[in-house]
């Protein structure tokens, strides 16, 4: 039975067909209390259904006070043991004027992790899925039940972990050229991640993992921080394989765009330069406010926004300008998008888009002077397609799918590991399916929980496509190798041949399956 992926109502079957007397808090679905040691001290769990659940744990200590805009440092040890019951607080992020707190509980002192496992001290050598979540590096937390890895742990015995790190104001303000006391300022967020990836290496065995077989994934604003991951030096050898979902990201802020945010964010505190350590004592929401007011001018501006800076040490590459950074070139990727993520964030009347309204939209993306070509090559490649699902593509490509590619060819372009991508072009039957597949639909089908999920709740076909694209990912952990025999043979990427899996009700591996788009929207963004 030992390492057997058996869901609850299978075991419960087995065991009742073998005579087996099972404790009645397992029959009821209750749950009993596990333990498990970490370097900093003893972490008290839950058991429900034979996977060990351990959520709040600390990687980091508190980020207030002195250690505000400063590195992560380990969090002080505890004695006897520590509850592990209750996610920790998110990272603060919600603007004070709004009243209400954005994911729940926030605080400074975040740096927390869970952890879901089948195996404590056990010898076994699982997997480690370490997920980092989306919400730009503004937002969210590693919290939302989408994000729940009890199917991943069932399905496919792998340790999964989530964790929460600084964000927005608190995690990418620059400051190192006001005051070198702050030097790496514009990358504690990032820190924090790789502290939390350090926390895996060294007490991740005893929670049945293996620190050797580690794989970086992440959707959206998760997705842009595992391919910063993969361009910063202090993470290597920490993670074995990677996956960015609906992520990409080609380049980072310059350190001139972002120390023109932290001087107007000085300004807006009223401290001068020479005074910069003040703003460690400045209170909470009196910062958080402060952000939220130069975040509002600069995107009016133009002027960028809080997120990972590059820099010499911390950040020495972007993670795919102008070619793949060359930090972690022996770790194999994944790499994706969805056909019309921009769906996602659509209102109700972007779905009704006339032809005269699509043309205007769409030259604001390309430019008056290409929108004929593109309309009409994106209408040759969907013939069928109303304006607004034209609209949504090109405005799709141009966000995601273009950049996806990119990425594949500069990776594929390092002669290392390999590169596989994927265009997840299965329609959602949320709204009536008009919806199509957008923004986050892979998160359901990857963590194996379509029915947490409004994209996928109540549909057999995802429930499939979920077996199939979980399963895959989990042997993309396991050996660095997606074919697990689900889902046709998926190759490699390259300039070549340009082999992408298209992910459907029946999968396929296509050859460069977008080609006139590919070809006519990358020679007008130039990226």
């Amino acid at each position: 039975m030992k390492n057997t992926p058996l869901g609850r109502r299978d075991f419960l079957r087995y065991a009742s067909a073998a005579g087996l007397i099972l404790p009645s808090s397992f029959a009821l679905g209750q749950d009993a209390t596990v333990d498990a040691d970490t370097r900093f001290g003893r972490v008290r769990g839950r058991r429900l259904n034979g996977v060990n659940v351990f959520k709040g744990i600390p990687y980091g200590a508190s980020t207030a006070g002195e250690n505000r805009f400063m590195p992560p440092q380990d969090p002080a040890p505890w004695r006897e043991y520590r509850e592990a019951f209750e996610y920790g607080p998110a990272a603060p992020q919600s603007n004070p004027q709004s009243g209400r707190q954005q994911d729940g509980k926030e605080s400074e002192d975040c740096l927390m992790l869970n952890v879901w496992t089948r195996g404590i001290n056990d010898g076994g050598k699982r997997p480690v899925m370490f997920w980092c979540h989306g919400g730009g590096f503004r937002s969210l937390s590693g919290s939302s039940p989408l994000y729940d890895g009890t199917n991943l742990a069932l399905r496919g015995d792998v340790v999964t972990v989530t964790l929460n790190h600084r964000l927005n104001v608190l995690g990418f303000t620059h400051l190192g050229d006001v005051d070198s006391d702050f030097a790496s300022s514009g990358t504690v967020g990032m820190q924090d991640i790789v502290q939390a990836l350090k926390w895996v290496r060294d007490n991740i065995e005893n929670f049945g993992g293996d620190p050797n077989r580690v794989m970086i994934f992440g959707e959206s604003g998760g997705g842009r921080k595992v391919a910063t991951l993969l361009a910063m030096p202090e993470a290597k050898g920490l993670f074995h394989a990677a996956v960015i979902e609906s992520g990409a990201t080609l380049r980072l802020p310059m350190k001139e765009q972002a120390h023109a945010l932290g001087e107007r964010l000085l300004q807006e505190l009223d401290i001068s330069p020479g005074n910069v350590r003040r703003i460690q004592q400045v209170p909470l929401a009196t910062l958080m406010s402060a952000y939220f007011a130069v975040s509002t001018t600069a995107a009016e501006a133009g002027g960028g926004a809080f997120a990972p800076t590059m820099e010499e040490e911390i950040i020495p590459f972007h993670p795919f300008w102008p070619d793949a950074s060359p930090v972690n070139p022996d770790v194999p990727l994944i790499v994706g998008a969805n056909r019309t993520e921009m769906t996602y964030f659509a209102a109700d009347a972007d779905f009704a888009m006339d032809e005269a309204t699509m043309r205007n939209r769409i030259a604001g993306i390309v430019g008056e002077e290409n929108v004929e070509s593109v309309v009409d090559v994106y209408r040759e490649a969907n013939p069928d397609a109303r304006p607004s699902e034209i609209y949504f593509l090109v405005f799709s490509d141009q966000r995601y799918v273009m950049p996806s590619i990119r990425i594949a060819e500069r990776r594929s372009a390092l002669n290392a590991a390999p590169v596989y991508i994927y265009y997840l072009a299965w329609r959602s039957p949320a709204n009536g399916a008009r919806i199509m597949s957008p923004h986050t639909l892979d998160i359901p089908l990857i963590f194996d929980n379509v029915s947490r999920s409004r994209l996928t709740a109540g549909s057999s076909l995802a429930q499939m496509l979920a077996d199939r694209v979980s399963d895959t990912i989990i042997n993309f952990a396991r050996t660095g190798d997606p074919n697990v025999g689900k889902l046709p043979q998926w190759a490699p990427y390259d300039e070549r041949s340009r082999a992408t899996m298209v992910l459907n009700d029946r999968s396929e591996v296509v050859n460069d399956p977008l080609a006139s788009r590919r070809e006519i929207m990358q020679a007008i963004l130039q990226i």
